[in-house]
């Protein structure tokens, strides 16, 4: 029964006492999930949402689940967690208070709400752990569904690791025997991510198991709302394998059947690790004793009947008389172990408050003392002592009780004598804090991006001028021969080497796993990147077109973006996603929705190089690095010349660092990628009548100029223009924001800092679309020589 036991056959005995454990353990889970309900109703936690009614097809889930394995699931999954070792009962209530330790709370350190949960890949320091020796779970989202692009990459990965040699596997792999086990729930399979996920995962043929927990309902919508004939397994019956065809093993079980379900997942488990086939079980006639959530109760939407049907037919009900009706245990030994359950997650959900609430009463009792010591000697003692004691009677403070108190104080002394000492105990108070909320937006490992240094290409005299996709190509080549753990996918990317030949001839060299087309499909595509890096491979995902990158955004904000900071700096994935873009005609293939992209994906790189050469350089810097990036690479610059660098593979662009590629003492023109090349036209213009512009590159979004050279700039010029092809207020207002706010440019400035942008509209598909759409030479020149204009109006008469 369980995969870890060294004997062929059980005894009686072992038997026995193994599936006593799996119900000792379901009536734990169930008991937390119970006793969270209340806790949440009582106040202490603020919402909860449960695994309750679906514990035993979990537990059949875990026996069949081995070390190396990978979970991507969904928030009902804890009694997986705790079958596999991974969750104990302080750690679920840890979770549901958001508390921030992750000694307390390992799943996320308070970032998300209960029932969402994750393993360490990573040690303290970033490092990668050994995933083969331990029961691995890529952390969860909320989204619905969201956690099915990702699980793709996880399977995707071992057979990477199977069928491609040269990669060091070590920590990783072994043999890529490893099963990707996914989990949600039937309402949520109406989902588009869902759909993708599982026509992906049958072209492609990866070890993953994708159970689908069947109740019948998303939250109150009953199954006809959500499913063709109310059955998600019955209309995938077309992606059943046969004889003749590849496709998927589709089992169904009911969910309250134990020996059924052990006896399933066993046979999901081999097919899928021995064949790589993706297996589909659906797993049916399951309840929800409790409803969806702590947010309303499921009686308002069942009957009487469907009532009565679950109390009969819940799983942990089931299982019991299973017990009793196979002579292993009797009615008193099962109600021994219920009991027992109660008065173990009673203590556990008390350790768990404790060891949650203490500190804060530490860090009160703290500033309590301060605050009647600076009462005594204080003007405003008696407005001082109303603030402590209001403070000093909350029987279980949060620290936003705690800070604020001392700030409304801080008010009152600003002219005394205590405000040195309270200032300061603010000030370390908040650096001590602030990071259990806000640190591992990105890495804090010594393989983050400012870690890695700029070099700059060589040249030499055989260095010949040669159409820039040229110097992209050879250097994925040098790319491909120095990482072998490197690997390309994406729409048109395998067979004729991208759309613009940036990889021609790289899958004739290096083969079809690592030089790969993909469908048309692309929040997979971001998905297998996800998971491939989570399971240590660099994988590069291409999405064709930059337009299209709408279509994963969603995965990119939700999952990528937040992957370091929800764990806490435990878990990585280090994918870089190749696109290109801007200066296009066409509603649809506009290619610069920067805005929209740089606050959607807080947490990835974005990266905006005016060149191949900078681009190739981006890449090389990457590869050194752990940390996701995007990448844009400028659309009509693939048959433009460059020249042909001499240290492929080696020359790096840095990350978060800007360029000065002309020298001025007017103004200062800011901008990236292909308007650049209108940018430097302009420039030229404007010195015929007298105006000598600096040009700024940005050439990273995010970060953004990390050693304000802007500023630096803007002193010896004292004015700005930013010009974008964005819509206006997009990608602009945050360049602007970060120089006149966050580097405080507007100390230096003698004019108003304006913006260019393109029009509010998509640019139409005509040839004239760009030019009447989006900033031309023109129109940089008349903006910059209007703010001349202003500046010496005999110098520079109006234009109009």
């Amino acid at each position: 029964m369980n995969q870890t036991a060294t004997k062929e056959v059980l005894s009686f005995e072992d038997f026995k006492t193994e599936v006593l454990n799996d119900y000792k353990i379901a009536t734990v889970s169930r008991e937390c999930s119970l006793l969270g309900r209340r806790e949440v109703l009582t106040g202490k936690a603020k919402f909860g949402i449960f695994g309750d009614g679906k514990e035993v097809p979990q537990l059949a889930m875990a026996k069949a689940f081995r070390n190396g394995d990978f979970r991507s699931g969904y928030y009902r999954d804890q009694t997986f967690m705790m079958a596999i070792g991974q969750m104990t009962i302080q750690q679920f209530f840890a979770g549901l208070y958001g508390h921030t330790d992750l000694a307390h709370d390992p799943m996320s350190a308070g970032r998300q709400m209960g029932g969402h949960f994750a393993t360490h890949s990573l040690d303290e320091n970033g490092n990668w752990k050994n995933l083969t020796q331990q029961k691995n779970s890529s952390a969860d989202i909320s989204p619905t569904a969201g956690q099915m692009p990702r699980l793709l990459g996880l399977a995707q990965a071992s057979k990477i690791y199977r069928n491609v040699g040269g990669i060091n596997q070590t920590n990783f792999s072994e043999k890529g025997n490893e099963v990707a086990w996914g989990t949600i729930g039937n309402a949520s399979t109406s989902e588009g991510l869902f759909f993708e996920t599982i026509n992906a995962a049958g072209v492609l043929q990866v070890p993953m198991v994708m159970s689908v927990w069947d109740d019948e309902y998303g939250i109150s919508v009953h199954a006809r709302y959500q499913t063709t004939k109310e059955n998600i397994s019955e209309i995938l019956k077309g992606f059943q394998r046969d004889e003749n065809n590849k496709g998927y093993e589709i089992i169904t079980v009911k969910g309250w059947d134990y020996p059924t379900l052990v006896e399933t997942y066993q046979k999901a488990s081999q097919i899928a690790r021995e064949e790589h086939v993706p297996v589909l079980v659906h797993v049916k006639e399951l309840t929800q004793p409790q409803g969806h959530s702590t947010s309303g109760s499921h009686e308002r939407y069942k009957n009487a009947d469907r009532l009565a049907w679950e109390a009969e037919f819940d799983c942990l009900a089931q299982m019991r008389t299973w017990l009793i009706d196979n002579n292993l245990a009797t009615a008193e030994e099962i109600e021994a172990i219920d009991n027992q359950a109660k008065k173990d997650v009673l203590e556990g959900k008390k350790a768990a408050w404790a060891a949650f609430v203490e500190p804060m009463k530490a860090e009160q009792q703290e500033l309590v003392a301060l605050l009647n010591s600076i009462a005594a000697s204080s003007e405003n003692k008696v407005f001082i002592e109303k603030y402590t004691n209001d403070l000093a009677s909350i029987k279980e403070p949060i620290r936003k009780d705690i800070i604020t108190a001392a700030r409304k104080v801080l008010r009152l002394i600003v002219k005394e004598n205590g405000k040195a000492q309270l200032s300061a105990w603010i000030t370390a108070y908040i650096e001590k804090i602030q990071p259990k909320f806000s640190s591992h937006l990105f890495s804090q490992s010594d393989k983050n991006v400012f870690s890695s240094k700029e070099v700059l290409p060589k040249y030499d005299e055989t260095s010949e001028e040669v159409d820039a996709r040229l110097v992209l190509r050879n250097n994925f080549d040098v790319i491909f021969e120095k990482h072998p753990e490197t690997l390309i996918f994406g729409e048109d990317s395998g067979n004729i080497g991208d759309v613009n030949q940036g990889l021609e001839g790289m899958q004739e060299k290096y083969g079809e796993f690592r030089v790969s087309d993909a469908g048309i499909r692309e929040a997979t595509i971001l998905g297998q990147g996800i998971g491939l890096a989570m399971r240590g491979l660099r994988p590069i995902a291409e999405i064709q077109y930059l337009d299209y990158l709408l279509y994963a955004i969603q995965i990119m904000s939700d999952d990528l973006a937040t992957l370091q900071y929800r764990t806490a700096g435990r878990q990585k994935a280090p994918l870089i996603i190749r696109t290109r873009g801007h200066r296009l005609e066409g509603i649809w293939h506009s290619g610069s929705p920067m805005g929209m992209i740089i606050n959607a994906i807080r947490g990835i790189h974005v990266l905006v190089p005016r060149n191949m050469t900078k681009a190739a350089g981006f890449y090389n810097t990457l590869l050194e690095t752990d940390e996701p990036a995007l990448l844009v690479e400028c659309l009509n610059g693939y048959r433009l010349k460059e020249k042909m660098p001499t240290n492929l593979g080696e020359f790096k662009t840095p990350i978060g660092v800007v360029e000065t590629i002309k020298q001025g003492s007017n103004i200062t023109l800011v901008s990236y990628g292909s308007t650049l090349r209108l940018v430097e036209q302009a420039a030229k213009e404007l010195l015929e009548v007298g105006i000598d512009a600096e040009i700024i590159d940005i050439q990273s979004l995010l970060p953004f100029d990390i050693n304000h050279d802007i500023v630096k700039s803007l002193a010896k010029t004292n004015r700005l223009l930013v010009i974008d092809e964005d819509v206006p207020g997009g990608a602009s207002a945050f360049i602007l924001q970060q120089i006149v706010d966050e580097q405080k440019g507007y100390r230096h400035l003698d004019s108003n800092p304006e913006t260019l942008a393109s029009k509010a509209h998509r640019p139409a598909y005509g040839t004239d679309g760009d030019y009447f759409s989006k900033p031309s030479v023109e129109d940089i020149f008349e903006k910059v020589y209007g703010m001349m204009n202003e500046v010496n109006p005999v110098k520079y008469p109006s234009l109009y």
